[in-house]
């Protein structure tokens, strides 16, 4: 499959995120030729266990996420950041865990937006919003590549891409920047080939810059 990259706003020291920035950005998308071509959302939620025995508690992970993507409607992607494991399992767990009562929801987070056809690439510009409200808590970007699914193969150009991408977004002189953080896969037992489990770990590792940054 297509591999890709997802980038996340970060705000200057002092400012924070707004409305205003995401309308820059996807004005800034338009500019570099991109032409939209639909929504796409994608969900994080955070887990954890409701022990009835609390000296139990080292024996299950103290937290996960589970995480929803467009791309694969039918699969839901498990992910415990502690032991660096991830798991693509039936979209049907998230009913299964919900009967047997060992895992509760502590919070979920949407990803969504807008995704534009720009050459060979797809880039998807969105908010990241609780999903009972509508407050603000981040910007997201996927940068998808699609002739290639080598990860090492594409870095060239992927770098290429996000070399003007952030040119272009420099001169709107916004009080940010977009990041890519470099996800190490292997540890997650993950190829150089790309896969929809390369995408959640990605998700899991931008989610846990966000809750940074906000906590700063």
């Amino acid at each position: 499959m297509p591999l890709k990259w997802i980038l996340h706003w970060q705000p200057n020291a002092g400012t924070t995120v707004n409305s205003q920035i995401l309308t820059e950005v996807s004005q800034c998308v338009e500019s570099i030729n991109g032409t939209k071509d639909g929504r796409w959302k994608s969900t994080i939620t955070f887990y954890k266990p409701m022990l009835r025995d609390p000296s139990a508690a080292g024996e299950y992970p103290r937290d996960f996420l589970g995480i929803s993507l467009q791309e694969q409607p039918n699969k839901y992607y498990l992910i415990v950041r502690g032991q660096k494991i991830v798991l693509e399992a039936d979209s049907s767990i998230q009913m299964i865990m919900e009967k047997l009562q060992s895992y509760k929801l502590r919070v979920s987070l949407n990803f969504e937006g807008f995704q534009y056809k720009l050459g060979d690439f797809k880039v998807r510009v969105g908010k990241v919003v609780p999903s009972h409200n509508e407050t603000l808590r981040g910007i997201v970007m996927e940068v998808e590549y699609l002739p290639i699914s080598s990860l090492e193969k594409s870095r060239q150009i992927m770098e290429e891409f996000v070399d003007i991408w952030q040119e272009t977004i420099s001169r709107k002189s916004l009080p940010g920047h977009f990041m890519h953080i470099e996800t190490n896969f292997p540890e997650y037992g993950l190829s150089d080939h790309y896969s929809s489990q390369h995408t959640a770990v990605q998700y899991a590792t931008v989610m846990a810059q966000l809750i940074a940054t906000v906590r700063s």
